[in-house]
């Protein structure tokens, strides 16, 4: 088999790179561990930057979002019950758009299907190789058989997990990690959402988030220890202690029900440097993890295939390699301004197990600062809506 880009990893990223660059002629073909089915039932993020929008649109495939995501023009922000607005409109003349990832995900699968293009579905212990000199490869095993997939570059969009980064010299890499000693037990339930936005709740108890799928599917979250279980949490022991932490004003207005999905997630902070060996390139959580608080997770990575695809078609239509030379550190010099409003949201509206008196009374007075000056929530609005390309 031979292509001109092999992407591994059939998750949004790797589908919207390889959409993008079919629709300029670029051969690929996409490589993913899982079944469709399970790449499509992942509950993960659903606020898609402006700039993720416009993607999804020059990719051809805003169709469908354009139809049922809903645009959030800003959110709301909690501490005891003191609650304000952040107005992304106002301040930024820009919104976000809530659209599950599996939307998107769905989305792109079947663009490439109508394509007729290739993704290759539960390949195991796929392998880089060469991928420092001229020809690299990948080496597969699939359909009971093992495959080879010859190529001029490969795209690492497989995760923290995968064996893109694994391939990379250690030697030649540096990774940045930060662990937070907490984790978010989230739900999802057929219930309406308590607000029309997104609500951030700093309470005494812990942190709060208030979010939504549509009209009628709500997601909600709750700081809780690490070494809790989903199990640990029946659906009524979720929403009392959901309500201990929102205002008073919110209690009044949330409508409960049975979980139609419920997990943990661990939050950290992590960052590999660079993003480039040879003619391998990482993109999304290979290189990078952020925390959900700012929900910045999916648009990190939607911001390297811009960058990835741009230098990709230079490269194809103009022989031109300085956009895949200077890729690494472009994308790198966003997604630290990223890692760092993902630390800052993160700092601000969670409880942390060694705060003193002094440093709740300092996050306390943070709120209040933010609540009061416009400067401060234009700079929020700034990064939520999402930082320029």
């Amino acid at each position: 088999m031979r292509t001109q880009v092999a992407i591994v990893g059939g998750g949004p990223a790797g589908l919207l790179l390889a959409q993008l660059l079919h629709r300029q002629g670029i051969d690929t073909v996409v490589l993913e561990r899982h079944s469709r089915a399970h790449v499509l039932e992942r509950v993960r993020a659903g606020v898609l930057e402006t700039g993720f929008v416009e993607m999804m649109r020059e990719a051809g495939v805003a169709e469908r979002m354009e139809a049922e995501g809903i645009a959030h023009h800003g959110a709301r922000i909690a501490y005891g019950d003191e609650v304000f607005r952040v107005d992304f409109a106002a301040l930024t003349g820009q919104q976000v758009m809530i659209y599950g990832q599996s939307e998107v995900t769905r989305d792109l699968y079947e663009a490439r299907d109508a394509a007729g293009l290739e993704t290759l579905h539960e390949c195991a212990g796929v392998r880089p190789h060469d991928i420092d000199g001229a020809q690299p490869f990948i080496t597969f095993l699939h359909g009971g058989k093992m495959n080879r997939l010859d190529c001029d570059f490969i795209i690492g969009c497989d995760g923290f997990h995968g064996p893109c980064r694994e391939a990379i010299p250690q030697e030649a890499m540096r990774g940045y990690e930060k662990t937070y000693p907490f984790g978010w037990l989230g739900v999802l339930s057929e219930t309406p959402p308590v607000d029309d936005e997104l609500v951030y709740c700093n309470s005494e108890r812990g942190f709060a988030l208030c979010s939504m799928r549509n009209e009628g599917l709500s997601r909600y979250y709750i700081q809780c220890p690490l070494a809790d279980s989903p199990d640990d949490w029946s659906d009524d022991m979720f929403w009392e202690e959901l309500e201990r932490r929102l205002p008073q004003e919110m209690c009044a207005r949330l409508v409960t029900g049975p979980s139609i999905w419920k997990s943990i997630a661990p939050l950290r902070s992590y960052v590999c440097e660079p993003m480039r060996w040879g003619k391998m390139f990482l993109c999304g959580d290979a290189a990078h993890i952020v925390p959900p608080t700012g929900a910045k997770g999916l648009n990190t990575a939607a911001s390297d295939v811009h960058y990835l695809s741009q230098a990709l078609m230079r490269h194809y239509r103009e022989s031109d390699e300085r956009g895949l030379e200077e890729y690494s550190g472009r994308a790198l010099a966003r997604i630290w301004k990223n890692a760092r409003f993902g630390w800052w949201m993160t700092n601000l509206l969670h409880r942390f197990p060694e705060q003193s008196a002094f440093d709740l009374r300092m996050q306390q007075a943070e709120l209040a600062y933010l609540h009061e000056n416009e400067t401060a929530q234009r700079a929020l609005a700034q990064n939520y809506v999402g930082l320029p390309y």
